[in-house]
């Protein structure tokens, strides 16, 4: 039996595996530390009554004979895409058809699988830095070449950093595919409607795909920045729409997500919509009929006001992390429409050296921007996802180290 070379000889460990094996060690030889978590974008708060009653009263009906459900639709039910439809695209003036809409089981997964609709010789672009799964489901498939000083030689580059305002130039060579995600992680920053154009523009006049992580969208609270791709005109001819109910309500335990393929994908005289259906109808057997009742009770009004407080509480808290790290002469982005806060690090320190540092004389844990590409190198995440008593201290801490 032959492996999978490119599989094989991925490089290192998941960024968040190494996160997790080097906070283990540090906990095993120091038992007495309160370590305080600023690190993996996992949320604290619990979900809200409204989804929690929602998800009880479906599972109560799966215990009777007439309310039990087997399988459910491939994708999705009626009931929560057409929640989805209303509110979050209607809303904004984008229109979309049922069959446009795929429930899933988390954006993490649905971004790691799109590729399986590339050739195997399809040429990739990132913004870098980046989510690692858009990179390694690439490299998996053996797409992106051979890892070399920290990068993979087929894989395009978009370098995002303070130089050009974290705005990405548009690829300078031809490429199949732009992964772009917004609000941004890991840098929390945004496009702007007119940026964004831009690369839908390009998408067009080069015929393209833009793979649209749109995941963190309900943290946004500026005017200008559109909170779907499906906002500029001409998306639907190229790009695919990833959002998660993880971040917007809490579902991080609980998975449930959604992916827009518009019929108007037409690459190579392929509809992408009847392809996608294709793969997960094979691949995937949907969500649980309680999950996406409950994933549809943050639709109502009682429901979508309880998510926008935890909303809130996330925010505050990039606000205090930002404020606080500001007030120490440290350059600081992102944390406005987004709960991640993108820090460059102190003294021209190593993204993984400031790491050790923070869990060593800190005792907190964030995310050495190295693990998210090359450009990362010189910067580190903190979340807002923590006790606000939590974000308090672990503030308080930084600062003293610094």
């Amino acid at each position: 039996m032959k492996i999978n070379k490119s599989l094989s000889s991925m490089p290192a460990g998941y960024l968040f595996a190494e996160i997790a094996k080097r906070v283990k060690e540090f906990s095993a030889a120091h038992p007495d530390a309160h370590i305080l978590r600023l690190g993996i974008g996992d949320v604290t708060r619990p979900l809200v009554p409204a989804v929690v009653d929602e998800m009880i009263a479906a599972a109560k009906e799966m215990g009777t004979p007439e309310g039990f459900r087997g399988y459910g639709p491939d994708f999705g039910y009626d009931f929560l895409v057409s929640a989805i439809i209303e509110k979050d695209y209607i809303a904004r003036g984008v229109s979309l058809s049922k069959e446009e809409v795929f429930i899933s089981d988390g954006a993490k997964s649905d971004v790691g699988n799109l590729q399986e609709l590339f050739a195997a010789d399809a040429k990739i672009a990132v913004t870098d830095p980046v989510y690692p799964v858009y990179v390694d489901s690439n490299a998996m498939a053996g797409r992106l070449g051979k890892f070399e000083n920290g990068k993979w030689s087929n894989l395009c580059y978009l370098p995002c950093n303070a130089e050009n305002g974290f705005v990405p130039d548009l690829p300078s060579e031809k490429v199949d595919v732009i992964y772009l995600c917004y609000p941004n992680n890991p840098t929390g920053t945004v496009l702007n409607k007119d940026q964004l154009k831009k690369f839908v523009d390009w998408a067009l006049e080069n015929e393209a795909l833009i793979v649209y992580d749109a995941a963190y969208k309900a943290f946004i609270t500026e005017e200008d920045v559109p909170q779907s791709i499906y906002e500029i005109e001409g998306a639907k001819k190229c790009a695919m729409e990833c959002c998660s109910f993880s971040k917007t309500a809490g579902f991080t335990g609980t998975r449930c997500a959604y992916t827009i393929v518009p019929k108007e994908l037409i690459f190579d005289g392929v509809s992408l919509n009847r392809i996608w259906g294709r793969r997960q109808a094979t691949k995937f057997n949907g969500v649980s009929y309680p999950i996406q009742r409950a994933a549809a009770a943050i639709y109502t009004d009682e429901g979508h006001a309880q998510i926008m407080e935890s909303i809130a509480y996330y925010l505050e808290n990039a606000r205090i992390i930002r404020e606080g790290l500001e007030k120490a002469g440290i350059q600081v982005y992102g944390g406005v429409n987004a709960p991640y806060i993108w820090m460059k690090t102190p003294d021209g320190m190593g993204s993984w050296e400031f790491f050790d540092l923070l869990l060593n004389k800190a005792h907190v844990v964030g995310t050495p921007g190295e693990g998210f590409g090359p450009s990362g190198e010189g910067y580190f995440r903190l979340t807002a996802f923590n006790t606000r008593e939590n974000t308090i201290a672990a503030v308080e801490r930084i600062l003293k180290v610094l």
